[in-house]
């Protein structure tokens, strides 16, 4: 059964792992810490201690590795769009290395789909890569797998080096929540999607933030995503900019013929 969501930019997401600590302001008004302590709370602490990967056992969002959920992809009727660990960061210190394999390996085998992979730790992402090139015959990570980072405002900007230093086919940066002025070397960049914060204490989108980014896009000519505007729920301000819908994405073909 695939996990269908409302995410605008994906249309099923697949949890292999989840749980996740916070490192940056991005991560203040987590919506998936919230879920998981909102929803799933019995769900996620019912798993026996020695399954988990995390030392507080009773905490719904503790990092913990699902493996009964690998084969889902294989299941799926079609070509999905797939947002890889909605609810955790796959390249988080307590997931094991070969837990990420395992994850890749299912990904490379299960190619009908694109995967996207979205991390706030981009400098473990190059290290996994550069140590599992036996996973890429062709010595860079395949167009159908999507790497991406979080740059939520100018304090993390240096995470778009880190994932620039990964060969991949296509890297994208999640700039949302967007809580401050941005301004990015696009140069390597394939993807950018932009949104504000949304949840009962979301922190209010500058719409020249915003601006700035989509006119840098479009100058670069790097397809740009505006998610969402933000309030107090994700689909509060809407997603129109200026009057338009901007709902672009990588050209894999294009990226390919270039590279």
């Amino acid at each position: 059964m695939a996990n269908r969501t409302g995410i605008e930019w994906t249309n099923i997401t697949w949890n292999p792992v989840t749980g996740c600590t916070q490192v940056s302001a991005g991560c203040d008004n987590c919506y998936a810490l919230t879920l998981a302590h909102r929803l799933l709370r019995k769900h996620y602490t019912k798993r026996r201690p020695q399954e988990d990967t995390f030392a507080n056992r009773r905490d719904p969002f503790a990092v913990r590795l699902w493996p009964e959920r690998l084969g889902e992809p294989f299941s799926w009727r079609g070509r999905q769009r797939v947002f890889v660990n909605s609810m955790s960061d796959l390249f988080h210190a307590d997931i094991p290395d070969d837990y990420v394999r395992k994850v890749f390996d299912v990904m490379l085998r299960a190619d009908r789909h694109t995967y996207q992979i979205l991390t706030k730790r981009p400098a473990r992402m190059a290290r996994f890569v550069e140590r599992n090139m036996d996973l890429f015959p062709q010595a860079v990570v395949p167009g159908h797998i999507w790497l991406g980072t979080s740059v939520e405002d100018a304090h993390v900007r240096y995470r778009t080096d880190h994932l620039r230093l990964v060969p991949a086919a296509v890297r994208f940066l999640s700039c949302e929540p967007l809580i401050g002025p941005l301004q990015l070397d696009l140069s390597g960049i394939h993807w950018v999607i932009v949104g504000g914060e949304s949840g009962i204490h979301h922190r209010p989108l500058n719409l020249e933030w915003v601006r700035s980014l989509r006119d840098d896009c479009v100058r670069h000519q790097v397809p740009f995503f505006f998610k969402q505007m933000g309030g107090r729920t994700p689909k509060a301000g809407g997603r129109t900019l200026d009057g338009r819908t901007w709902s672009e994405y990588p050209d894999v073909e294009r990226i390919a013929l270039s590279a």
